[in-house]
């Protein structure tokens, strides 16, 4: 690029509909991977260019046309160029990401909050439903590998009855999530605790636990896009199979539900290797707008069916 094209872009492209069309061209020539929050050039350069002016990100059509002072116009060429070159996810420039609308903190600190479970959260778990009943019995929540806390937060949100521990390995995360907790007002509501998945809450049970953990194998993180490079290894890394930390949820998550308790945990495309590993759980295999069979869900009480069930002969 010649030192001539910045200036030359800044005096020519005046409106946002110029900055959007020069931005999701700029992202198709770089060959950048999407898929934190934005899935295609368009939705990322959308995302990149409203929050970069600190615009609602779900009002575009109305601004299009808006014509952009010098200073605006310099923030998004800055943007936009960072975005390009360095291959970092949008989320990490702006320092910001939604889930259902709700806005969290982002940093390099933690993986980019987009957890399928918090979709779920907001739709399917925020009324009264057949798999975890009224939201306002739930008394407490477990958030494991909690990151910056998103999903700890939606549940304050959602269960409004609920004392909800937020655990996560990294302390780096557990300030980001401190943050969060600060920016929504739920320091009283929600206690961060460090530590490796249950050992941090020692004997407590709790009505429904929520579980994000690493679940991608080690063959994949290593041909990852720098987008995916860019967020912290050990939120990706589950194991040579993706499976070792899942494999532990499911082993210790039974002493840490009620009677009645619930455990959600998010696995991608691992359904099928585990419903071959535990052929006696009966898994529920949620789906979300865009997804099918990447969530499930367990009863407390499934897993004492699954000690009585007969093992399979080979």
């Amino acid at each position: 690029m010649s030192e001539a094209a910045p200036a030359e872009r800044l005096e020519t492209f005046l409106t946002l509909r110029d900055w959007l069309r020069y931005a999701v061209g700029r992202f198709l020539s770089a060959g950048l991977a999407f898929g934190h929050g934005a899935t295609t050039a368009l939705d990322e350069a959308a995302f990149l260019i409203l929050e970069g002016l600190g615009l609602p990100i779900d009002a575009l059509d109305p601004v299009l046309d808006a014509r952009l002072l010098r200073h605006e116009r310099a923030r998004l060429f800055e943007l936009i160029e960072a975005r390009a070159t360095t291959r970092k996810p949008a989320a990490y420039l702006v320092h910001r990401a939604y889930i259902k609308g709700v806005p969290f903190y982002v940093d390099e600190r933690i993986i980019v909050p987009r957890s399928l479970i918090g979709e779920l959260l907001m739709t399917a778990f925020a009324e009264d439903n057949a798999l975890t009943g009224d939201p306002e019995r739930i008394a407490s929540v477990l958030d494991l590998c909690a990151g910056g806390g998103s999903l700890a937060i939606l549940a304050a949100r959602v269960f409004p009855n609920a004392r909800i521990e937020a655990v996560d390995v990294s302390p780096d995360a557990l300030e980001v999530a401190e943050r969060n907790l600060k920016d929504h007002g739920l320091e009283d509501r929600i206690g961060l605790k460090r530590g490796d998945l249950f050992a941090p809450v020692k004997d407590k049970r709790f009505d429904l636990i929520l579980a994000n953990p690493p679940y991608v194998d080690a063959e994949t993180i290593a041909r990852f896009p720098p987008e995916y490079a860019a967020e912290p290894t050990i939120a990706h890394a589950g194991g040579a199979d993706g499976l070792d930390i899942v494999r532990r949820i499911l082993r210790e998550a039974p002493e840490h539900l009620t009677a009645g308790g619930t455990l959600l945990c998010e696995v991608g495309g691992a359904r099928g290797r585990l419903e071959h590993e535990f052929p006696h759980l009966p898994f529920v295999w949620l789906d979300t707008e865009d997804t099918s069979g990447e969530v499930f869900l367990l009863h407390a009480a499934d897993f004492g069916a699954a000690k009585r069930a007969p093992k399979r002969t080979r």
